[in-house]
This record gives structure tokens, sequence and C-alpha cells, in this order.
């Protein structure tokens, strides 16, 4: 299985929920590929079984723009994406936490409840961020399991 890991972090707070994502999937056997939104070249996504969108919630519960521009980017709304991120509800109160996690679950519909860390991932935060991915590999293998292509099964 492949998997796509895409993210965006200034603080790099978001970059490590990825780094900790992409280990949970390199131990599960998956291959992965990491791709740095608005620093890397876009990558063919259509190759992926999986893709992974990790963003931040920027000023007021906003998406930030870079993953607005990575959404217009890939053309169109594949069923095999799953939405994590990271916010604070230091600014904003829970009203506004990852709400740009929020709004790209919607918008991809996605099949998975998105993952919102708050700041880092270190500590106690770490096992949600591996819990939830184990949750994601066991699902994406019950459709395996059941001689499904996931790229195409997945909203069934």
């Amino acid at each position: 299985m492949k998997a796509l890991v895409a993210y965006l972090s200034y603080s790099g707070n978001t970059e490590e929920v990825a780094e900790i994502i992409i280990e949970q999937l390199a131990q599960e056997g998956w291959s992965v590929d990491q791709y740095r939104i608005d620093f890397d070249p876009l990558l063919d996504i259509t190759k992926y079984d999986l893709i992974l969108i990790g963003t931040f919630t920027w000023y007021e519960g906003r998406t930030p723009d870079e993953i607005k521009e990575f959404v217009l980017d890939i053309g169109y709304k594949p069923e095999n994406i799953a939405v994590f991120g990271t916010g604070d509800t230091q600014f904003g109160g829970e009203e506004q936490f990852c709400q740009a996690v929020d709004r790209l679950v919607k918008f991809y519909e996605s099949r998975w409840e998105g993952l919102k860390i708050e700041q880092s991932p270190r500590g106690a935060q770490e096992k949600i961020v591996i819990n939830w991915i184990k949750g994601v590999v066991e699902d994406v293998n019950t459709f395996i399991k059941a001689g499904k292509n996931i790229r195409t099964a997945i909203s069934e």
C-alpha cells in the first residue's frame, strides 16, 4: 500500500504530527511519500491508496491559503483522504479550534474523523496521533481484505 502525507507547517507542530503518522505507516508496512505543501513540486496523487492532508488553523479559525491552493491543484475530490491538523484553544477558544481540519473533512466528505491536536503532539497527544492513524489503517485494511479497491470503494 502506498500513502502520501501532505502537510503545511509554520511552527513545526503539524510537521511533528506528520512525522509520527509517517513512522506509524512505515511500521505497518506502507510505502510513504512525504510532501511539504507550498515547498515541494506537486505529485501525481492518483498513485496513492491513502492521502493524508495536514494543516494548522490560521487566524480566527481560517484555513491557510496554501492549503486552499493545494486543494485547487489536486483538481478533484479523491475519496481516499484523511485529514489531520494542529491548532490551539488559547486563541479563539473551542469554537475556532482546528476549524481548518473540520472544513477539509467536510469538503472531501472524508470517511474518517479529522485528527485535531492542541499545539504540539508531544507527550500524551502522541498516543492520540498513533491511535488515530492505526484506526485509519485498520479501516483501509478492511477494504483490502474484502478485495475492494481502496481508491474507489472508500465511500461505501
